[in-house]
């Protein structure tokens, strides 16, 4: 039986669309955090919630530790502290943006290079095992659901009008062709 898991899994198209999504996600993010004010970075609604500087915090440790040495080591690394992403103690817009992209940077360094036969490989995660297929798909909506906070978190602190990163309200028809 030839089934979708499997043809997936042998297919370089899904490697070529997960880079793009992974590619759309970062866009989306960096339109986030373009449109803050440099103090609204670092807004936080109460203690239990997280600013936009510490969203890009966790992210980016969550990279570090998922991407570094992927196929040959547990994706929760000992020297994370995740604990300590969740501090609000980014100092700067450039700080923020630095660790951003260092992050964003070893995930495509990590990617990018792999092949379809490497979707069948096994790689660990808190020291449970999973298809790379598997590990990617994870990772693919973990960023998105922050980069989702980043933009809700966005349209709420924006100072001003806010610059729609998909198809703007009021204009589904325009873009429809209507």
């Amino acid at each position: 039986m030839h089934s979708l898991h499997q043809e997936i899994m042998n297919s370089s198209s899904y490697l070529e669309s997960s880079l793009e999504l992974f590619r759309t996600y970062k866009s989306l993010g960096e339109g986030a955090l373009a449109q803050v004010s440099d103090e609204s970075l670092f807004w936080q609604y109460n203690a239990d919630s997280n600013s936009m500087a510490t969203i890009v915090k966790h992210l980016s440790g969550n990279m570090h530790s998922r991407w570094t040495d992927f196929l040959n080591s547990d994706g929760e690394k000992p020297w994370r502290q995740r604990d300590g992403e969740f501090e609000n103690d980014i100092g700067s817009r450039a700080e923020m943006m630095d660790i951003w992209e260092k992050g964003w940077t070893l995930l495509f360094e990590t990617l990018e290079p792999l092949s379809a036969a490497d979707l069948k490989k096994t790689v660990y995660i808190r020291g449970k095992a999973y298809t790379v297929l598997h590990a990617i798909n994870t990772q693919l909506a973990h960023y998105a659901s922050h980069v989702g906070q980043l933009i809700y978190l966005g349209k709420m602190l924006v100072d001003g009008p806010w610059n729609s990163l998909s198809i703007p309200k009021g204009h589904s028809q325009k873009y429809l062709g209507k």
